[in-house]
């Protein structure tokens, strides 16, 4: 099993990221509570979170514990040319670097030593560096796994340094809630709370047989590992995507089935899109719902062939809708999402009989080209025009 002899793993993540380049930007709004999108917030700033703010809020909710904040926009290509900049200075802090999102990551410093000093000197280097060149505040977390980086971070917030010292490693994490734990969601947080366990250490004190029998083998087994800090994980820098997807939050009002459908058409096209430009396939449609009353449910299907084709990704996830539709005429629904997964390079995959060019990817190809060269609604849906497009979120590259 990999670990570090040291703390030698950072994760680096931006504060609020959203939010923050809109202050930076907007001298105005520093100090000021935030909320970025009008309908559902898309990120908050720490004055907006202090009054119980969330992402994915409802604009109403948030504005009611807020209502001194200011909304505004968001402005997709301004988060994208920053997270840009803030990888450069990653990416000269250390060729070791594996993104997770467009606002963090994890870096490698082990090798650094001689040339840059211990992983603390890099990374208060790093903030600055961020601060500087960016304009944005940056928190990192350091510790010999890439889990503890990432709770140390994550303690660390706002604006903070933290360093997990691997003789302190199971004192710092142990009275922390079980929360703090990756894959601990509302559902085991309430298994783990009903039987009064609410610290990882009380995770770990456990055994990894108990928790089998409670959370079963792949989340006891998991968690158990988790609590006693042993992750093997190395930092990978050739990490490609293994799902990419899109979600659109509704609003409480009752959404007819042809306005689901039309919403469903608008994001298989947009992640369709995203495949081939990725040059990937799909294997797995997964639909992705919420309901009125706060539960979710997820429906997936495999098709038999990996696919980057619009509309047989389309034909299943309607497939999908339609077999939902009970369910959500029942119980009304507020969030609407589709993820493709089992994602494959499109050039390692061999091409099955029969090859008829009207089966295959040309029109989208096409379709591609001309949204490339004059926009992505040069060329639309007769059911997108005059529907208000929901931002797209700005992605990392896929190496």
């Amino acid at each position: 099993m990999f670990v570090s002899n040291g703390a030698t793993i950072l994760h680096a993540d931006l504060d609020a990221f959203y939010a923050s380049v809109e202050q930076r930007d907007d001298r105005r709004l520093r100090g000021r509570p935030v909320i970025v999108g009008g309908g559902v917030v898309l990120a908050a700033s720490y004055e907006a979170k202090s009054r119980g703010v969330r992402t994915a809020m409802s604009g109403r909710q948030a504005r009611a514990l807020c209502p001194d904040a200011i909304v505004v926009p968001p402005r997709m290509k301004a988060y994208t040319a920053a997270s840009k900049a803030v990888f450069e200075v990653f990416r000269s802090t250390t060729p070791l670097v594996e993104g997770i999102s467009i606002d963090e990551a994890f870096l490698d410093v082990g090798g650094l030593w001689r040339i840059a000093g211990p992983p603390r000197d890099i990374a208060v280097g790093l903030r600055r560096a961020v601060l500087e060149q960016v304009g944005l505040p940056i928190t990192v977390g350091i510790a010999r796994t890439k889990f503890l980086a990432k709770v140390a971070s994550a303690v660390a917030k706002p604006d903070g340094l933290l360093l997990v010292p691997p003789d302190g490693e199971l004192d710092f994490l142990h009275p922390l809630p079980v929360e703090r734990l990756w894959g601990v969601g509302k559902v085991t947080a309430q298994t783990l709370h009903g039987m009064g366990i609410r610290t990882v250490g009380e995770v770990a004190a456990l055994g990894e047989p108990l928790l089998v029998s409670i959370l079963g083998r792949a989340s006891g087994r998991h968690l158990h590992a988790l609590a006693h800090n042993r992750d093997p994980r190395a930092v990978d820098t050739g990490r490609r995507r293994r799902s990419i997807g899109s979600q659109q939050a509704l609003g409480r009002r009752p959404r007819p089935p042809e306005e689901l459908d039309a919403i469903l058409a608008g994001t298989v096209d947009r992640l369709a899109r995203r495949l081939r430009g990725g040059h990937r396939l799909c294997r797995t449609v997964v639909l992705r719902l919420r309901f009125a009353d706060f539960t979710r449910v997820t429906r997936s299907h495999s098709v038999a062939e990996p696919t980057e084709h619009t509309e047989t990704i389309l034909r299943t996830a309607r497939g999908l809708l339609a077999g939902a539709m009970p369910l959500i005429r029942e119980k009304g629904l507020t969030l609407l999402g589709l993820s493709l997964s089992n994602l494959r390079d499109d050039r390692s995959v061999q091409l099955s009989l029969p090859l008829d060019a009207a089966a295959g990817p040309t029109l989208d190809t096409a379709l591609d080209s001309v949204r490339e060269r004059f926009g992505s609604r040069s060329v639309t849906r007769a059911t997108q025009l005059g529907r208000e497009v929901a931002p797209s979120v700005p992605l990392l590259p896929d190496p």
